[in-house]
């Protein structure tokens, strides 16, 4: 029998909760496997409400006791919640139930790691720990008191009393239920301390476990710029007296933020120079600021519903851009944005999981946490800050602020402020909310009597439950170069509103080459029919960061594309144009190292499957190898000042010089270790110092079927960390050949310490499997049923990851006969599985759908 039968929600279904609530006490007296939670809340009659059904959600909970104003009562229990009849004035609801964190796996709710106490309630997590409206539009004041025998008790707010074996916690801002944090433990603070612009200070502390302590600096660090930047930028100052982080291994997502009470997967903390990349460190840089910055964007302000996560995540997913770009390089953070927006998101976008970023329904909300959610609702964001202005922005931002501020709002309350300050109509920009699918725009031009015209085309292509698309509001930027190379106009914001468009360029001399859709000023799909010279003539000569690693990117695909389908050699003009940058030691290097890097196995899929063609996973990987090969034979002269270049004579910093450096160094050091059969790769793993050098050379070695005493050593080395050790297994899937893949992932899984049910090492093997295109996409179909059996294994473990790791098997229509067959018969295996989750349930027939 099934999990409860999925029920669809909808967004135009909406109503308000029939009742306020004025404030919450909750004590916990913890205990493994019988934890008992006595909830206080005030209620009174919500006058908007037309609906004043009282109902409380619960999930696997045991009810002890429930009382109104002091009177026990009857109740009606279901699998979903608890119904009473409530009296038609103000009162008190307590009620005291037992709940099980230990045998908790799911993760959600109030659960143990190792012996640690934590709760994970986004989005609808509260259910599991106490009966409660748990919904965001309700928000309310917490009063926490925790007893239990554990050295650390924290909760969300101001620690407002502690004796032996308890502590209260009291948060003085209102906040929906998700929102609610504890964590009890064994744990040793990282202390610090912030003062804000008003002269308020603030006690900051990273909580770990016992040997954690020297990861702890650079995400201290990083909070501390956080604050300082959303001071300066944004004006938002901090509003509690302590800010708390505890790193947590066993945790669904990143991280979460809970009021004054992040909770970080410690993947997403915890740092030093010997354990962690150089993206490691970047990482917990974004994901530290993008926590903090919820603070007012999420906490502050929330959400009135579900279908509204855009609001909090997509402006939070902005902001921590931008502040990644102020700390890092702006053109290099903007184009691992656009590679990372189409490699996931733009699948997703053109599949059977497409939703608009504000999505009309769902049956299990954790399906929503998603590329579209967060990365094309930050790029929705950008769009309107494009459109505005930075003044404009600024100004509704702070009436957003001011006039929101302890509210649960909606997309039309963030597009009204927009609308009071610059006086514009943003009804037709609203569709980017409403809309589902990548528009595309085709370009043509033409050119008579100086001047120069370009024609857009806009066109979004039927998705799943919109077949009428309507032109939206595209901001697309443009520049003009001349023949000598120079920019005869600088960037203009063109607004692309009707099907078709023409914007003319006049007294201009000679006809230009544009530069279109600058820095990515839109997430759409350009189609240009541009010649490799131009594309060549662009890589040379565009002023535009982006464009010109875009023009570089699409001469490595279109020769990837031709090598594919017409058996040609690689370009000579890419592999010149490529060389020419390169040798510009005035380019960022981490700029440069990203010049070297090609499209996916996954987009070159696509690009197939867009022409028309059946694309073979081999045939890819082979034209991906041989070029790969090709520009490390072009590139050979030029490697030993590569290299050169990316020496650091410096203790080890992960700040954006000296990764770049390495970003650069590791690059030339792949397209060596083709040459030399891993020789350099060999003598960097030996005299590595940190875990970029030692992880690149390894990687390297691998890649050139050599490695495997290095692979040991690094093993011994590191097996006592688990986050390194999540380096090991991934690395050893993502490198093995395709041949192999699938052995190499079954011979990890038998491994001693493949914990499957921890998140990040079962992401480790099982996600780097569906990463390895070609490797997951073998014609036996071995990955398939490999990767389907683990996902029936986990689901009734932990269904948020085994419904997330669905989506490997998106794209299954995008392949030939056979493999969709496979695919078919291993998605239709998983949905038959008895007592499938919600979760895992609604995700495969979105998919079977297609």
């Amino acid at each position: 029998m099934r999990d409860a039968a999925p029920t669809t929600i909808y967004l135009k279904d909406y109503t308000p909760f029939g009742y306020l609530v004025d404030s919450v006490h909750l004590t916990f007296d913890l205990a493994a496997h019988a934890t008992r939670v006595t909830s206080r809340i005030a209620f009174r009659p919500n006058p908007q409400a037309t609906d004043q059904t009282f109902f409380l959600h619960g999930e696997d909970l045991t009810l002890i006791s429930a009382a109104i104003n002091g009177t026990d009562i009857s109740t009606e229990i279901t699998d979903q919640g608890l119904s009473a009849d409530v009296p038609d004035a103000p009162f008190i609801w307590e009620a005291e139930v037992e709940i099980d964190p230990g045998n908790n796996t799911a993760l959600e709710g109030l659960y143990m790691s190792n012996g640690m106490y934590c709760s994970q309630c986004e989005a609808e997590g509260f259910r599991k720990i106490t009966y409660y409206p748990d919904r965001p539009d309700v928000m309310s004041t917490f009063t926490v008191r925790i007893n239990g025998d554990l050295p650390v008790l924290l909760s969300n707010g101001n620690l407002s009393g502690k004796g032996e074996g308890w502590a209260e916690w009291t948060d003085p801002w209102p906040k929906p239920a998700y929102l609610f944090a504890l964590v009890a433990g064994d744990l040793i603070a990282h202390p610090g301390q912030f003062t804000t612009k008003s002269g308020r200070d603030v006690e900051l502390n990273l909580w770990v476990r016992p040997d954690d302590e020297g990861k702890c600096a650079f995400g201290m660090k990083a909070l501390k710029k956080s604050m300082k930047w959303d001071e300066d930028v944004y004006g938002r100052e901090y509003d509690l007296d302590v800010f708390n982080i505890v790193a947590v291994d066993d945790f669904n997502m990143g991280a979460m933020e809970n009021k004054g009470l992040n909770i970080f997967n410690s993947s997403a903390v915890l740092a030093s120079p010997e354990t962690s990349t150089d993206t490691n460190f970047e990482r917990i840089e974004a994901i530290i600021a993008h926590e903090y910055f919820h603070n007012w964007t999420g906490n502050r302000i929330t959400c009135r519903d579900w279908f509204q996560l855009c609001l909090k995540e997509g402006l939070t997913v902005f902001r921590d851009a931008q502040f990644t770009s102020d700390m890092r390089s702006a053109p290099v953070k903007r184009i691992h944005d656009a590679i990372d927006l189409r490699a996931r998101q733009f699948p997703e976008d053109n599949g059977p999981l497409s939703h608009p970023v504000r999505p009309e329904s769902f049956q299990e909300i954790n399906n929503f946490y998603t590329s579209t959610v967060y990365e094309k609702g930050a790029e929705v964001i950008g769009m309107l800050k494009r459109l505005v202005g930075d003044e404009a922005y600024t100004k509704a931002l702070n009436l957003y602020f001011e006039r929101h501020d302890g509210q649960a709002c909606t997309i039309e309350d963030w597009l009204k402020v927009f609308e009071n300050t610059t006086g514009r109509d943003l009804t037709q920009f609203k569709r980017w909310y409403s809309q589902s699918g990548t528009p595309r725009v085709a370009v043509s031009d033409s050119w008579a009597d100086g001047t120069y015209t370009l024609t857009l085309k806009q066109k979004t292509q039927p998705t799943s439950g919109q077949d009428e698309k309507h032109p939206q509001v595209i901001p697309v930027a443009v520049g003009l170069l001349g023949p000598n190379g120079d920019e005869v106009r600088g960037t203009e914001v063109l607004e692309l509103t009707e099907p078709e468009q023409s914007f003319s360029f006049t007294g201009l001399t000679a006809k230009p080459t544009p530069s279109i859709l600058r820095d990515f000023s839109a997430p759409i799909i350009l189609e240009q029919d541009q010649s490799n010279a131009e594309r060549a003539f662009l890589l040379a000569h565009d002023t535009d960061p982006f464009n010109r690693w875009q023009a570089g990117r699409s001469l490595a695909q279109d020769t990837l594309l031709r090598m594919i389908s017409d058996e040609a050699t690689p370009d000579a003009d890419y592999l010149e144009g490529l060389l020419a940058v390169l040798r510009d030691g005035e380019l960022d290097p981490a700029y440069r190292a990203l010049m070297l890097g090609l499209p996916t196995q996954s987009e070159l899929a696509a690009a197939l499957d867009e022409k028309g063609q059946t694309p073979d996973p081999m045939a890819i990987w082979t034209a991906v190898e041989t070029l790969r090969q090709a520009t490390a034979q072009h590139m050979q002269d030029l490697l030993p000042r590569l290299h050169s270049e990316a020496l650091v004579d410096a203790p080890y910093s992960p700040d954006a010089e000296q990764s770049g450096k390495r970003a650069l160094g590791g690059a030339a050091l792949a397209l060596t270790s083709r040459l030399d059969g891993g020789a350099m790769a060999a003598e960097v793993y030996a005299k590595a110092d940190n875990m970029t050098l030692q992880l690149t050379a390894l990687s390297c070695l691998l890649r050139a079927a050599k490695g495997d005493a290095e692979l040991a050593a690094f093993y011994d080395q590191w097996r006592h960390d688990r986050l390194v050790m999540d380096k090991w297994f991934g690395l050893q899937v993502a490198m093995a050949s395709p041949e192999a893949t699938s052995k190499t992932t079954r011979a990890l899984t038998e491994h001693p310490e493949f914990n499957w049910k921890n998140p990040n090492r079962f992401r480790a093997v099982m996600g780097a499997l569906a990463m390895n295109h070609a490797g997951f996409h073998q014609p036996d179909g071995a990955g398939y049923e490999l990767l389907a059996g683990w996902l029936i294994r986990l689901d009734p473990v932990n269904p948020q990851t085994t419904a997330r790791m669905c989506s490997a098997f998106q794209t299954w229509k995008r392949y030939d006969a056979d493999r969709q067959d496979m695919m078919r018969a291993q998605l239709t295996r998983i949905s038959e599985t008895p007592n499938l989750s919600r979760d895992t349930t609604e995700m495969v027939s979105r998919i079977l759908g297609a």
